[in-house]
């Protein structure tokens, strides 16, 4: 209890009172209960550092301290942000996915907001010149297709190659129970959704890929990085998201079943998107005698403009009320209704919607990493055996992450 009053008191000593007692109130709550307290929720232990300093933030709509934007929150504690970073979706969250992002300026601040995911997807010189210290404030969902990933090693790049310190304000990752899938060993198969040798799904907080990031020579240069660690938490604790990480996953469901279903993104099956349920049904057209359940997808303005078989009713499974901790006890993506969609599709020739022109290489490869799983499913080959190929080299991912958890 000490230091949570001498934590309210400092807040009353900040300029701006009302607004800061409000923050510190919906913080303060969080101490007051057992339970995992985010780096950025912290405050006593970097907002310090960051005051008398010209702050840039790489934040979005997950970016909250307590139950605010995080840098509305920081701007009324005093520190001075002269600009912000935004990945894939924007800083707000709400550009559909791969949609390119231009740079804006914020009309309730007046700070500059850069994408990162337009333009340029590595802050550049010039964009750092009045910068003293970079803060990462994103929440991740801890697969090698979510592109944070991607944005957080540009970001490190940027810093080493002029001379930025990186501070990492962490968050739980809600799949860090899981480390599966192939890992992606070719130069062939990186593309804007996948360019670190590491299986489809990782098992790291945003804080712990930063050290694996330094330390397994992804930069040319180290990052200086300082990180603020997740209170309470170890990889087996569940988490539920706050926030929204991203258009398409709306609901904790969808966060749960993402590394499993974003697979079928490069196939014939539409994985909800077009719907207000994305990532939790599967369907297709084609598959009209095959399964009853069925949906429409259509265009929806900030989620998905253009889904796959939009506007034409899709069949197909209805996971929304799959039982997500199957997935937690196995400690594995499900593989099963990959297999069953591709058993059950008419036109398998052309399951697999094509990739890269005049070579080998399908969307779907360039998602999982490698040709080898089309090519197994193809030839029929058994779900146990699909795993067991998959096992050197996630033993040896394993052995080189263990050097770089900050938790349990």
């Amino acid at each position: 209890m000490r230091f949570i009053t001498i934590f309210f008191f400092t807040f009353l000593a900040i300029s701006h009172v009302e607004v800061t007692a409000r923050i510190a109130s919906s913080v303060q709550s969080r101490y007051d209960k057992p339970g995992i307290i985010t780096g950025a929720d912290q405050t006593e232990k970097y907002v310090p550092y960051l005051k008398g300093k010209r702050i840039a933030l790489v934040a979005n709509q997950s970016s909250i301290i307590g139950r605010k934007s995080s840098v509305d929150s920081l701007l009324s504690l005093g520190v001075k942000i002269v600009k912000v970073f935004g990945p894939e979706h924007g800083f707000r969250g709400n550009a559909s996915n791969g949609a390119a992002v231009g740079n804006e300026t914020d009309l309730k601040t007046g700070i500059p907001i850069i994408s990162l995911y337009g333009k340029n997807q590595k802050p550049t010189k010039e964009q750092l010149a009045d910068v003293d210290l970079m803060v990462f404030d994103i929440q991740d969902v801890g697969c090698r297709y979510y592109t944070n990933i991607n944005t957080l090693q540009y970001v490190m790049e940027a810093c080493a190659e002029n001379n930025k310190e990186l501070l990492i304000l962490d968050r739980p990752n809600p799949n860090a129970y899981v480390v599966d899938g192939p890992v992606m060993t070719d130069d062939r198969f990186k593309s804007a959704i996948g360019i670190h040798y590491i299986p489809m799904t990782h098992g790291m907080t945003i804080g712990e890929f930063a050290q694996y990031l330094n330390g397994e020579g992804y930069l040319k240069k180290p990052c200086k990085i300082t990180i603020v660690k997740v209170a309470n938490y170890d990889h087996d604790k569940s988490y539920v998201l706050p926030i929204n990480p991203s258009p398409n996953l709306n609901t904790q469901q969808a966060v749960m079943l993402f590394p499993s279903l974003c697979m079928f993104e490069g196939t014939a099956i539409n994985e909800g998107r077009g719907t207000y349920m994305p990532f939790t049904v599967l369907g297709a057209p084609a598959l009209k005698d095959k399964y009853p359940f069925s949906y429409k997808p259509v265009g929806i303005p900030g989620m998905s403009e253009s889904p796959r078989h939009k506007d034409a009713v899709c069949y197909g499974l209805d996971l929304r009320k799959y039982d997500t901790d199957k997935l937690r006890k196995s400690r594995q993506i499900n593989l099963s209704w990959l297999i069953e969609l591709y058993n059950a599709y008419p036109d398998k020739a052309n399951f697999f919607t094509p990739g890269r022109a005049n070579q080998d290489i399908s969307a779907f490869d360039l998602r999982i990493g490698t040709d080898q799983l089309r090519k197994q499913i193809i030839a029929g080959v058994s779900e146990a055996d699909i795993r067991k190929s998959w096992e050197p080299g996630l033993q040896k991912f394993k052995a080189i992450r263990m050097k770089y958890l900050l938790y349990p």
